[in-house]
């Protein structure tokens, strides 16, 4: 009678033991199925993600498109505005040309004609914040001007422009282009390094 009990109690203890596996092996894989949602929520998640990075590449890119567009289009209105000022004055030396005098009677009037399309130039160049450097006799500037040659000279004081080669002009407040200009220099200056010069290059009697 104890023996059947014992098998009794072993039958118990295997069947909570089966059980039990069972339970475990449940539970893992419920916790299988888990991750496996996890898993396939975040590669779900980083598509979504991947996704709206392309999007967002692709829209940088073509804003960027349509901004050099807009500057390109923009720099275009710009020179037609320009060029369209501009032709009134090609028209002008055009007939200008067209109508050059045979005799000296007309010629001051021909000249005349020249001299309004130059001045129709200066204003539509000047409409647009284009000036004119003011040089002749003006003290030198290297921020405006461009020295070309240094005269020397007693009668200007030194450092004045004499004279323009080039005119220079300012796009509003920004310089263009500096105007080339002759500045005077000291004549004492030149005298001096004319007899340093003789100093440094004896003459041959000297040297015989």
């Amino acid at each position: 009678m104890e023996e059947n009990v014992s098998n009794c109690d072993n039958g118990a203890e295997l069947e909570l033991g089966v059980e039990s596996n069972n339970q475990t092996y449940d539970d893992n894989l419920d916790d299988q199925q888990d991750l496996k949602s996890q898993l396939e929520e975040a590669l779900g998640e980083i598509s979504q993600f991947k996704e709206s990075m392309q999007r967002a590449q692709a829209d940088l890119i073509n804003y960027r498109r349509r901004v050099e567009e807009e500057k390109v289009e923009l720099q275009q209105r710009a020179n037609a505005a320009i060029i369209l000022n501009l032709l009134t004055v090609l028209d002008d030396h055009g007939r200008s040309l067209q109508y050059i005098p045979d005799n000296m009677n007309d010629l001051e009037s021909w000249i005349s004609g020249i001299d309004l399309v130059y001045k129709n130039l200066e204003k539509i160049l000047g409409s647009f914040g284009l000036s004119r450097i003011e040089s002749e006799d003006k003290d030198f500037n290297p921020s405006e001007h461009e020295a070309l040659l240094h005269q020397p000279t007693s009668e200007i004081e030194e450092g004045k422009i004499i004279s323009v080669i080039r005119e220079g002009y300012r796009l509003h407040e920004r310089i263009l282009r500096p105007a080339q200009v002759v500045v005077s220099k000291s004549e004492d200056e030149k005298n001096q390094n004319s007899t340093e010069g003789e100093i440094e290059n004896p003459s041959e009697e000297e040297n015989i």
